[in-house]
């Protein structure tokens, strides 16, 4: 009725004013409680904000067929939240009793930003035998793979640098009974711990070498608690039975002070002596590998999707990623679709440990997966999946998750580092470029250049990488002004190494972890600062008193000299001089003057008479002694033990 004329108005019954002016209606009261609820509603508190460390820190256990109610339940999430995520991906749940896969769960559960391990079920499946895995661990130098080589019938241990095992390797071998049984050869360096637990992650049985001549060694020590805490039974061989200094009697009294308790003392652990070099017991070990696995009734999964654990990769310049892994249970068979952690890829090709090409691997066999569009990390699981875009999608979800982790780790480094005292302020950074030739080295060769951290020189891991030197790496270099660390790689082409040497690059490319460790232990030693210490560089003895007086007023008040004799050391000019009586300090300053038969010097030796002057200090007795102090830097000390062990002792 805006337009309409004031007749239609009045017929409408209502009264409308048609002046300009508005009228005097009532003052408007301004509400005082206008922001409080009312008094009858009901107080709904505030949402917390999430905690991201909290939830990165919590991990949830995912199966398959779980219901989107029990992920809720698990995350601590509402399900309508649960449902908004899954659809944005594409899934549709009207109910929260529906199933799920594995692989949505994990998707939500990433989303959410909590971690998750996945729980593979064998019920309902058939069951069939399946070789055992054995890991073979020990300390450095105790003849591991000199045992594998004598029950392969090989010399892999004659070919390998140092004479150590610095890989991670995987063999099935054929025994003389006809039994197939997987091994894995672990290092026995201290720097490569994370490949032994690794090794007995996904084994079935732990063979702990022990020398008859050495006995328990700290890389022992450390196999028996990687097979406790990944709950797998041990036989322990024996191994140099054959040399004159062998004590095999010595080595059980050692193992039961571990908490080993053998056999033949009413235990479960079985302990066989043999030599790998006269190879005499390797019958016994095999009845006794087998006798154990026997008791385990080992069996998998044949049917369905495949399982697996990598136990190593590396970067191929021909066929590009490569994965070694061994088939938990199921199938893995060329044309499937796999994520392996923050990777994915097609299986392209699978060859066993001899290099021969297969169509599928079944439970308990090592193998070599093509195909991968990035480089996995050691220890990764591998999960088959129906579709490249299911691929695509964890993959993505898996890389947004580390990059969230990875994050809130940085930072808490920063608040870690803003919270340190000042006496760190003179704590050198030494930036490192590390390159390798499998990816389990560069995480040993990482962890082993981390524990050289010390209170002066902090290592600082800029990059790693596989493959040889490349220019790509020189110019990281000379932009942090690092230094760049090869192991096991080739030497770098003679251009790149010309582009290092002009850009004062330092290289070190090294094939045996112990010179790896020494080299950059000297380097650390030579770019830290040191400590400033307090030497006592000479002492004398006054022997008599000289006073000078009536000097002019601008040559200043009247002097003592203190004539001494040097006991010890020597007195320097330059230094600050302390002056002891009965032992206790009178005074402690710089040295005013200092001479020898009227002459100013520098330094006095040892048996040498001289005058002394302390500056504003003239209370001198006859028999007082005179310290000459010394300021010297002193540098940390390359500490490696026997085990290999490193570390810089400041």
């Amino acid at each position: 009725n805006f337009y309409a004329c004031p007749y239609l108005l009045a017929r409408s019954g209502q009264d409308y004013s048609f002046d300009q002016r508005s009228s005097k209606t009532e003052k408007r009261v301004k509400k005082s409680n206008r922001n409080q609820p009312p008094a009858d509603a009901p107080y709904v508190s505030p949402k917390p904000k999430r905690n991201q460390k909290a939830l990165s820190d919590k991990t949830v256990e995912i199966f398959e067929g779980m219901t989107l109610g029990e992920l809720s339940k698990r995350t601590g999430e509402s399900f309508a939240y649960l449902q908004h995520i899954l659809a944005s991906a594409g899934e549709t749940v009207e109910s929260e009793f529906d199933a799920i896969s594995l692989d949505i769960a994990e998707l939500a559960a990433m989303e959410i930003g909590v971690n998750v391990r996945r729980l593979h079920s064998t019920e309902g499946a058939i069951l069939h035998p399946r070789p055992p895995v054995i890991t073979v661990m020990g300390h450095v130098d105790h003849g591991k793979t000199s045992l594998l080589d004598a029950l392969r019938q090989t010399s892999v241990a004659a070919k390998e640098a140092g004479g150590i095992t610095q890989h991670l390797g995987a063999f099935v071998v054929t025994m003389p009974s006809g039994a197939s049984i997987t091994f894995l050869d672990t290092p026995g360096h201290a720097a490569f711990s994370a490949m032994r637990a690794r090794g007995a992650a996904i084994t079935d049985i732990v063979v702990l070498v022990v020398a008859a001549d050495d006995g328990i060694m700290p890389q022992t020590l450390e196999a028996i608690a990687h097979a406790k805490s990944a709950n797998v039974p041990i036989v322990v061989a024996i191994n140099k039975c054959d040399k004159p200094a062998a004590d095999p009697e010595r080595v059980r009294t050692q193992l039961c002070s571990e908490g080993l308790i053998l056999e033949e003392m009413g235990g479960d652990v079985q302990v066989v002596e043999v030599s790998a070099i006269i190879r005499t017991g390797l019958d016994k070990l095999e009845e006794a590998l087998l006798l154990q696995a026997e008791l385990m009734d080992l069996k998998a999964r044949i049917d369905g999707p495949a399982h697996a654990y990598v136990a190593e990769a590396r970067l191929d310049r021909g066929r590009g990623p490569l994965a070694t892994a061994i088939v938990k249970s199921g199938t893995l068979a060329c044309g499937q679709h796999i994520v392996v952690g923050t990777e994915w890829g097609r299986i392209r090709a699978i060859r066993d440990m001899l290099g021969k090409v297969t169509n599928k691997a079944g439970p308990a066999m090592p193998v070599e997966l093509e195909g991968l569009k990035g480089l996995p990390m050691a220890g990764d699981d591998i999960v088959v999946v129906e579709s490249e875009e299911r691929a695509k999608m964890l993959s993505a979800g898996r890389k947004k998750k580390a990059e969230k982790d990875r994050l809130i780790h940085i930072n808490e480094q920063k608040i870690e580092e803003i919270d340190e005292s000042e006496e760190t302020s003179l704590r050198v950074t030494l930036p490192v470029v590390v390159k390798a030739d499998v990816q389990g080295s560069v995480q040993a060769v990482t962890d082993a250049l981390k524990s050289l951290n010390s209170p002066q020189v902090f290592l600082d891991i800029v990059h790693v990488g596989l493959g040889a030197i490349s220019q790509s790496d020189v110019d990281l270099a000379q932009a942090c002004d690092a230094c760049i660390v090869g192991f096991n790689i080739r030497s770098p082409p003679s251009s790149v190494t010309l582009a290092a040497k002009q850009a004062n690059i330092k290289v070190m490319v090294h094939r045996v972890i112990y010179h790896l460790l020494e080299d950059m232990g000297n380097l650390i030693v030579d770019r830290a600062p040191g400590t400033s210490e307090i030497k006592v560089a000479g002492e004398a003895q006054v022997l008599s008193i000289f006073e000078i007086k009536g000097r002019r007023k601008s040559k200043g008040p009247d002097l003592k000299i203190a004539g001494c004799r040097v006991l010890d050391g020597r007195m320097i000019k330059s230094s600050n001089v302390r002056l002891l009586r009965s032992g206790e300090v009178l005074f402690e300053g710089p040295c005013a003057s200092l001479k020898r038969e009227k002459q100013d010097v520098d330094t006095v030796g040892k048996g040498n008479e001289c005058g002394l002057i302390i500056q504003d200090c003239n209370d001198f007795q006859v028999g007082d002694v005179i310290q000459c102090l010394e300021e010297v830097i002193r540098k940390p000390k390359f500490v490696s033990s026997e085990s290999g062990a490193v570390r810089i002792e400041c």
